[in-house]
């Protein structure tokens, strides 16, 4: 009964497991990019992203593909929560403006760029870079701390799974 369970939760996500085990790089370059795409998701450079993460994963031997996949995790969905988060992290070693201003800040920063195309990137980029520098700094700072930390975590549990799948995917050819 609970194997069948089990079994319920993976299928879902079996093609996206596949595609994991299947990109042809080292597991370590899989997590790295994951990791390198979670570290520039978190910072304030949206509407650049997909480029600073093609150009660091090519320089840094990463997984471009892994990398990509993670930068989507700032969209105009989560910008408002995750940068209004990141500026508290920052506010602590900087001083800005409260943190309820810099959020209805941010909350006009989401629906500028929920009326633009998808394709606007240089607009994009231009509104995020268009916050006073009270607001920036601490940004950048808490962009920073909770990216790493984000990137590390990402890492070492992708780096794990990657790891687990390959031996499996292994185990399976031989047994075949």
């Amino acid at each position: 009964m609970l194997r069948v369970k089990k079994k319920r939760i993976i299928i879902p996500y079996r093609p996206v497991i596949k595609w994991l085990v299947r990109l042809r790089r080292s597991p370590r370059a899989i997590a790295g990019g994951f990791a390198l795409g979670t570290l520039v998701a978190f910072t304030p450079t949206m509407g650049i992203q997909f480029f600073i993460v093609m150009f660091l994963a090519t320089i840094l031997n990463m997984n471009r593909p892994a990398a990509f996949v993670t930068i989507w995790i700032t969209n105009v969905a989560t910008v408002t929560p995750i940068y209004t988060f990141n500026y508290w992290v920052g506010s602590l070693f900087w001083e800005g403006p409260s943190v309820g201003e810099v959020y209805r800040t941010f909350m006009n920063l989401t629906a500028k760029l929920a009326r633009m195309d998808l394709w606007d990137i240089i607009d994009q980029f231009s509104v995020v870079m268009s916050l006073s520098k009270d607001i920036i700094i601490p940004l950048l700072i808490g962009s920073l701390i909770v990216g790493l930390i984000a990137a590390a975590l990402v890492y070492l549990v992708s780096l794990g799974m990657i790891r687990y799948l390959v031996i499996r995917r292994n185990r399976k050819r031989v047994l075949h």
